[in-house]
């Protein structure tokens, strides 16, 4: 029978540093999301330095991401570059297409042999395996506070192919509970060989999920509760994106990053893995008016969403980021991707939501909103305009609000 090692509680906030570690006696190298940045480009992948920036504080707010957005833009890529620049190993990231016939757990976790009792049968994608890789590696870490614990990473690719709550529903739970995920009771029998499969299964913070999904007629959408457990990045290309790719001559070749921050592993871990505070007295204001306005349409949200902004903004922080892109870039991942609706009910809301990342709101509808709808108003222009405090969010609304006019229904996630 598998045994499982005991735990203890993770130390406090304090025993964490972004730029030191108290007891692990090895140098520390910082992490730096730049050193990707440049990487990246090397090998032939084009992303903005503040994507990439989300992207890394948004797995170490919770190792849980959704990457949403334009087919081709890169969602996979870049979960893929990342696992495979920081891993030392390829034993330290699986990609698994998500099918569409994926009715329960067993494509994830396998399922106990109902012809032979003493047998499990993991799934040969290779994810339960890699789940308990790095549960071992975190139990290490948990005997020993000096051995960092590396990174592992589950990449579902198209992950809403298939109803996420259906096959995705163990870890959903997990996530909030912090339980177990039951597998099996198979007991030991005499003379017959030790199952490697533990009972049961945390999932354990060196642990990272990315889904990546796209909107079209072959696919789901996510319901409040995966949204609400999860940070979602939306990838899209601008005019500049797709001038660099053009003037690009860099072949594609992502193996070229193949275990090049490697070094930076234990620093990113120990960003992932520290405790902080809430941090959200410099954003109670903003906060409550977009609490007040989507609890209106019941998209409000809860404690846990609320923390999660306060560690996101934290972790961006961390990152060099500043200013009001701290409070825009978590209304963006975790406000907004619920908002969804009919146009009666969206051409009511969002103008008011916009006017709120507005310095002087008194013309949005004029000035910012009919504009965009006319085709008058570019992202260009609202990146530009100092009156628009949170540009990213602001832009989102608009592009929902112009949906929302035209086709009669939208919502936060577009083809």
């Amino acid at each position: 029978m598998y045994v499982r090692l005991s735990t203890k509680n993770l130390p406090h906030t304090d025993d964490f540093k972004f730029n030191s570690f108290r007891s692990n006696k090895m140098a520390h190298i910082n992490f730096s999301h730049k050193s990707f940045h440049e990487n990246s480009k090397q090998s032939g992948l084009i992303f903005s330095p503040q994507l990439i920036q989300r992207f890394i504080a948004s797995l170490c707010t919770k190792p849980f991401v959704i990457c949403s957005g334009l087919s081709g833009s890169g969602k996979t890529k870049l979960a893929q570059a990342f696992a495979k620049w920081i891993s030392a190993d390829d034993s330290q990231y699986v990609i698994v297409p998500v099918g569409a016939d994926w009715t329960n757990r067993e494509p994830l976790l396998g399922y106990p042999n109902a012809l032979n009792k003493v047998e499990y049968v993991s799934p040969e994608n290779g994810v339960l395996d890699l789940m308990i890789r790095a549960k071992n590696e975190f139990e290490t870490y948990l005997a020993d506070e000096t051995k960092i614990p590396k990174p592992y990473f589950l990449i579902l690719d198209e992950m809403n192919l298939s109803h996420v709550e259906r096959y995705f529903a163990d870890f959903l739970s997990t996530m909030e509970s912090g339980d177990a995920i039951p597998l099996h009771k198979i007991e030991s029998v005499p003379g017959v060989d030790k199952i490697e499969i533990p009972q049961s299964l945390k999932l354990p913070k060196n642990l990272f999920i990315i889904g990546t999904v796209n909107i079209d007629e072959t696919t789901y959408m996510f319901s409040p509760k995966v949204l609400d457990r999860a940070n979602t990045i939306e990838f899209r290309l601008t005019e500049q994106n797709l001038a660099d790719f053009i003037a690009s001559d860099i072949k594609l070749d992502i193996d070229i990053l193949k275990s090049q921050g490697a070094k930076m592993s234990d620093s990113f871990m120990q960003m992932a893995i520290q405790e902080t505070d809430k941090n959200l007295k410099s954003s109670e204001k903003d906060l409550k008016l977009f609490f007040s306005e989507l609890k209106k349409s019941g998209t409000e949200f809860g404690y846990r969403t609320a923390t999660e902004i306060g560690r996101l903004m934290h972790m961006l922080e961390e990152l060099g980021e500043s200013g009001d892109n701290l409070l825009d870039i978590a209304i963006m991942q975790k406000l907004l991707p619920k908002l969804h609706g009919s146009r009666n009910k969206l051409t009511k809301v969002l103008p008011i939501l916009g006017g709120f990342c507005l310095t002087d709101n008194s013309k949005i509808k004029e000035d910012y909103l009919d504009k965009f709808v006319n085709n008058e108003l570019t992202e260009v222009q609202i990146a530009a305009n100092d009156n628009i405090k949170y540009k990213i969010s602001f832009e989102k609304i608009c592009r929902m609000y112009k949906n929302a006019v035209e086709n009669g229904f939208a919502s936060y996630a577009e083809a």
